[in-house]
């Protein structure tokens, strides 16, 4: 299909739904701002150009039609976790220029290198024991997990720059972040808008204490961690599956680099120091982003990576860009009222059913709302309030409704390449195209409820949460 009936199309779908009728209650602004948005997102679906020039389409799309100031259009820019993602690319950077991870990643194969399926476990419990310590996905992806898969995969002839992508990155790379959210949902510290949530359930009664959190993911959390990534190397089967050679060669390689350099240990240090922060930072009034940038300050100032490094990361430079106006156009549906609107709805369609019933309608809704969010946080801070009031007034028991629609606010980040920071940083990367992503995410988000449903039902039950 040629590019230019492919941009039509999308235009043609924001353009109908703008001129729609605006439903009752719903700020004209908020509406119009939808319809672009859902334009937006079919043209980023469609590809009639890569996703920056789309999303520069989509600003003067909001700009023209009076929707969005061209300040306001530029809100997500300022942004902290914008540049948390586009700063862990630059300090990924140093990884691969001082061949630490290489060395990391030979070290991996070397433990876990016999089949392609272990790698992918390997990953996923490493996050799964980070993940508890760092209250950043995006930081934990791509200051941690990004350089030790790119350095995995070009080890052993996977890289999407010969187009060997599918030979064994794709694979690591959805393993990465589908295994990412699962352990944001299973710690109160392992992603930002957790204790947001657990903040606004205290405001209406509940309250979840760190244990409490945990307690309930526990089960239903390790049986994603178990499940999630054989599903993935059936639906999204990595091409190679054995390595019979592979530890072997580790070991030979490892021999070949010998001991580490000064400036690979100049990058442990920054490394240990960017962990350290990372953890505790908040407790010093240091949030992720200014550790990032206190990271990659220290990689110029003692010559580990230089100004033209940055410069060449152009998926770094991309990211920014189409990352930061669908920030924007996310922070505004939730400013003009239309998710606010659209949380309400969802309330006044369950009246008068019972509570199980309604409870998994509205839980249905809140993780599939998803689609419309660029972030976990802006998610969790308009809807979550609102749909746990909803739940309870219809029977829900009162932590059960807290704990799972928690849960959901990491999962449900599952299905798009924008919907988390930790997506935008993996997307970036170039391993994984925009059809693989979005259709392993939805199936993976189905099998995700029935697995925090069904077995974390059944796991909620004994604990006496319902």
């Amino acid at each position: 299909m040629n590019c230019y009936v492919r941009l039509l199309i999308a235009i043609c779908v924001g353009f109908v739904l703008y001129f729609l009728p605006i439903p009752d209650g719903v700020d004209p602004k908020g509406w119009h701002l939808f319809s672009i948005f859902v334009g937006t997102i079919v043209a980023i679906i469609l590809k009639p150009f890569p996703m920056g020039p789309v999303a520069l389409m989509g600003l003067l799309a909001c700009t023209l039609t009076g929707v969005l100031t061209f300040e306001e259009g530029l809100a997500g820019f300022s942004k902290s976790i914008i540049w948390l993602v586009v700063i862990v690319f630059f300090i990924a950077r140093g990884f691969i220029k001082t061949n630490l991870g290489t060395r990391v990643a030979y070290w991996f194969v070397r433990l876990l290198g016999k089949r392609t399926l272990g790698l992918g476990y390997g990953v996923v419990f490493t996050e799964l024991v980070i993940a508890p310590f760092m209250p950043s996905n995006a930081a934990r992806t791509g200051g941690v997990m990004l350089p030790i898969i790119k350095s995995i995969s070009e080890a052993l002839g996977s890289s999407p720059k010969d187009n060997t992508e599918k030979k064994l990155g794709s694979f690591l790379s959805q393993v990465c972040f589908q295994g990412n959210l699962i352990t944001s949902a299973m710690f109160l510290t392992a992603m930002a808008a957790n204790p947001l949530a657990q903040a606004l359930a205290i405001k209406q009664g509940v309250e979840i204490t760190w244990m409490t959190w945990f307690t309930g993911a526990i089960v239903p959390g390790l049986v994603s961690i178990i499940v999630i990534p054989f599903l993935l190397y059936v639906i999204y089967p990595p091409q190679i599956k054995h390595l019979p050679e592979a530890v072997g060669l580790a070991k030979e390689k490892l021999k070949e680099m010998g001991p580490m350099s000064s400036k690979e240990w100049t990058m442990v240090g920054i490394f240990g120091v960017l962990l350290v922060l990372w953890m505790v930072g908040d407790n010093f009034g240091i949030n992720a982003a200014t550790a990032a940038l206190l990271g990659l300050c220290m990689l110029f100032i003692l010559g580990v990576i230089d100004w033209k490094d940055v410069l060449q990361e152009s998926e770094a430079w991309h990211t920014l860009v189409w990352l930061a106006i669908l920030v924007t156009m996310s922070i505004y549906l939730e400013k003009f009222g239309f998710i606010g609107w659209f949380s309400g709805s969802m309330g006044k369609l369950v009246e008068g059913w019972s509570w199980h019933a309604a409870f998994l309608t509205l839980i249905m809704a809140y993780f599939y709302s998803h689609y419309f969010f660029a972030s976990n946080t802006a998610h969790v801070s308009s809807m979550y309030a609102a749909f746990l009031a909803v739940s309870i007034s219809v029977g829900t028991p009162p932590l059960l409704a807290a704990l799972v629609l928690a849960y959901f606010s990491s999962l449900f980040s599952s299905m798009t390449h924008y919907g988390t920071s930790s997506a935008a940083v993996l997307y970036g990367a170039g391993y994984v195209g925009l059809p693989a992503w979005w259709g392993n995410g939805l199936i993976v988000s189905v099998v995700n409820i029935i697995i925090w449903l069904g077995v974390g039902g059944v796991w909620w039950k004994i604990l006496g949460i319902w």
